[in-house]
């Protein structure tokens, strides 16, 4: 069971499972603790499992003035002490990624290492127009069914269109008590869309692996390799057949992934 959490003054809703090495889990645009699920329950019976809502998702209240990529990371590192964790694997999804790495950047101690899952550097032409397209679909769609059943055609794989997961997912979010407001989502989507750490990558110590869906509409694999190649030492593989949350959809094959990326920079330490 969550609870809600003041880091540093901010509110901030966390959900903790298991014990074990400290992992932190960082979500993307609109998405609140629970789309971590998988990993929540799959990864507890070997880690100390942390995720929460960032500002303006789920029960974490949105601040006034901008939001930013930075202001977020500082959240997750004000987090981190509060928790009294000196040290965690920082896995981060999408925008979730793109404060991974701020996260990396700004406040390195703490960050173990890094999974990066569906992520970039900048964004280019094709994801600066997809983004502003979002901006105003999400005013005019003619309800949140349409609206989501839109947004997750960049999401998700044709398979999980074709065999229920993305109707059972829409299901979910419909009945979900704290729905992120229409303000809340344009505004971490300028965030995010705002994101450039092209030039400071190569200043990221810690060990990572960056994880990339074949089919990913919205992050495609060369922007996420044209990460790995600005980390130090960073891997990158390609999922086959995956597009931009298998996490979500093939939960195992990233459990077993994370979980020995994890492992191994255990074993070097």
């Amino acid at each position: 069971m969550g609870q809600m959490i003041n880091a540093d003054g901010v509110e901030l809703w966390v959900e903790r499972r298991g014990e074990g090495p400290d992992v932190l889990l960082l979500a993307g645009l609109g998405d609140p603790a629970e789309a971590w699920q998988p990993q929540l329950d799959g990864l507890a019976d070997r880690y100390r499992i942390t995720a929460f809502d960032n500002r303006g998702a789920g029960r974490t209240p949105l601040p006034e003035g901008p939001l930013s990529v930075p202001r977020m990371a500082d959240d997750a590192a004000a987090l981190l002490r509060t928790l009294q964790i000196p040290a965690a694997h920082v896995a981060g999804f999408s925008g979730g990624s793109f404060i991974a790495q701020e996260l990396a950047l700004r406040h390195p101690g703490p960050v173990r290492s890094l999974v990066l899952m569906s992520t970039m550097a900048r964004p280019e032409a094709y994801f600066r127009a997809m983004t502003r397209f979002w901006h105003w679909m999400v005013e005019r769609a003619p309800d949140e069914r349409a609206m989501l059943e839109a947004f997750f055609l960049w999401i998700y794989t044709p398979r999980a269109h074709a065999d229920g997961m993305v109707d059972r997912l829409i299901d979910e979010a419909l009945a979900f008590e704290h729905p992120q407001s229409v303000e809340a989502f344009q505004r971490q989507l300028v965030a995010f869309a705002g994101h450039d750490t092209l030039d400071r990558l190569g200043d990221i110590t810690a060990p990572a692996l960056v994880l990339a869906g074949e089919l990913d509409l919205a992050t495609p694999p060369r922007l996420g390799r044209e990460v790995a190649e600005g980390i130090p030492g960073a891997v990158f593989e390609v999922l086959p057949g995956e597009a931009h949350q298998p996490f979500q959809e093939v939960p195992e094959v990233f459990n077993t992934r994370v979980t020995a990326f994890w492992r191994e920079v255990e074993a070097r330490e």
